[in-house]
């Protein structure tokens, strides 16, 4: 019998409670076992049903979703919690601020067209899983074919075309291995001009914990992809740099690539280098997703291997699917040096995962080792222990 991932679902909107109802219903190892109207009974629920994953509403009377949040923390509660609210398209501020009280990722609402809700309800029936399964080494992420959603009605359109004892039931179980028959040796350490990071879900709360940790005369430049859709990553790095002694800003296109300074990749373009005769500049363009999105990690890591050869370091960290895994693996290949976060630390060990199976890494850390090990490797060029 499949263990099921139990779900609470906090929304004021007795409508949107129904409609996510009815998304995740259409997945056998997904169970939603009760929902609330606001984030006092939310609290409740919580307590009492205790569930696996928590999807929350931001705005809603009584309780938000962020005074929840805060009460949420003050219990010590670990829960997984998506955020899933209208607001923010048009608050990525109330988004951030949700994310840096503890909520590990965040997927718009339905915005109403039979297409958008069909996408928001693979994107978050697979972002549920990779909460608890890890992504397959060797496969594409996975797509999971579910019926469609009517907007009108909320009700499942079945299609006799498709049998949904196909539906992609569970992750392959991985991960268990030990890093070390997959890690590549360092032939040397070379002198390192860039750090480059690729990042996913839980990402916000990862690059809070190692980004303040980089002194404010680190040498060489730090770029960034971190998963967002278009109209948040400048309110995510703004909130960065108020807390980190390097200057932390949303890459605009053209902008110098020079120390001093963390640039977080735009979301809905992807970032690439341009050498030009006095600098470096990144290069915000448009085009299709690569490895399912933009702004790519896999853009990000060809475009540093090509411009900066062996003078690069990379990192891949947390996050669900494979985003960056191949690609990291071309820095490697130019005598670039390559880290991957490790499983214990990792809220989604999805990507760092595909890249040690690929044998792409050559240097496997926790979470709260990465910035030391960056930074010797940087300053010292040598690999601490």
């Amino acid at each position: 019998m499949l263990d099921k991932i139990s779900v609470l679902i906090i929304d004021d909107s007795a409508t949107m409670r129904r409609l996510i109802t009815k998304m995740l219903s259409l997945h056998p190892t997904i169970e939603v076992v009760g929902t609330a109207m606001n984030g006092r009974f939310g609290l409740d629920k919580m307590e009492l049903l205790k569930p696996k994953l928590i999807i929350l509403d931001l705005e809603m009377p009584q309780m938000n979703g962020i005074e929840f949040l805060k009460e949420k923390r003050n219990r010590q509660n670990n829960t997984p919690v998506i955020v899933l609210s209208a607001i923010a398209t048009k608050g990525a501020k109330i988004t951030m601020e949700a994310l840096s009280l503890g909520a590990s990722d965040f997927i718009l609402k339905p915005s109403g067209d039979s297409e958008n809700m069909n996408m928001v309800q693979k994107n978050l029936i697979e972002m549920i899983l990779s909460f608890f399964q890890d992504t397959p080494a060797f496969m594409p992420a996975p797509k999971i074919d579910v019926p469609k959603i009517n907007k009108e009605t909320t009700s499942v359109v079945e299609d006799s075309s498709k049998n949904t004892d196909n539906i992609i039931r569970t992750f392959p179980k991985t991960g268990t291995e030990d890093p070390e028959e997959f890690l590549q040796p360092i032939p040397r350490i070379p002198a390192i001009k860039i750090l480059v990071i690729g990042i996913s879900t839980g990402g916000p709360n990862a690059l809070r914990d190692i980004l303040p940790k980089f002194p404010e005369n680190f040498p060489i430049p730090i770029v960034i992809v971190q998963h967002m859709p278009a109209g948040f990553t400048k309110e995510f790095a703004d909130s960065l740099n108020k807390i980190c002694p390097l200057q932390v800003k949303e890459a605009a296109d053209n902008d110098l690539v020079k120390p001093g300074r963390i640039l977080i990749a735009q979301g809905g373009k992807h970032l690439k280098f341009e050498k030009k005769s006095l600098s470096t500049v990144v290069r915000i363009v448009d085009g299709e997703p690569v490895s399912d999105h933009k702004p790519s990690v896999d853009v990000m890591f060809e475009s540093a291997a090509e411009i900066y050869g062996s003078n690069c370091l990379a990192c891949i960290m947390t996050g669900m699917g494979r985003d960056g895994a191949e690609n990291i693996g071309k820095i490697m290949n130019r005598g670039g040096i390559t880290m991957g976060q490790d499983k214990k630390s990792s809220i989604v060990y999805g990507m760092p995962h595909v890249a040690l199976k690929l044998k792409h890494l050559q240097i496997v850390r926790p979470l709260d080792r990465i910035a030391e090990t960056a930074i010797s490797i940087v300053t010292k060029r040598i690999v601490i222990e």
